[in-house]
């Protein structure tokens, strides 16, 4: 798998399954399993890099993208290392894109109705 450094605390990696074209995943080198874990200043360089990333997958023809952290069992994480997805997004890629993130509870991600 082809990586970027990001300093020497945080690897950018093309996520194995994903969920568009472009999927990566901001890693920190050191092990966390939580974002509860980790430091303010590793909290603001992780996010420094999303910002980094985002802009690169606009300027590669993105329309935009979803930033997501799976924080614990019931939020869905399956890979016990602290991870930030930077999820590539295409105007039409889905029916309905209204309410983003919101969607990983169904029934909460309108809320205009």
């Amino acid at each position: 798998m082809s990586s970027e450094s990001y300093g020497e605390n945080i690897l950018v990696v093309r996520d194995l399954n994903p969920v568009a074209p472009g999927h990566r995943l901001i890693v920190p080198r050191d092990h966390y399993e939580s974002l509860l874990e980790i430091s303010t200043a590793l909290v603001s360089a992780l996010f420094q890099v999303a910002v980094e990333v985002g802009r690169k997958v606009v300027s590669d023809g993105a329309d935009g993208f979803n930033l997501g952290v799976n924080n614990g069992v019931s939020a869905g994480q399956s890979v016990r290392h602290l991870h930030i997805h930077v999820i590539p997004r295409a105007i039409g890629d889905v029916e309905d894109a209204f309410g983003g993130l919101r969607g990983v509870i169904p029934a909460k991600r309108r809320y205009d109705t």
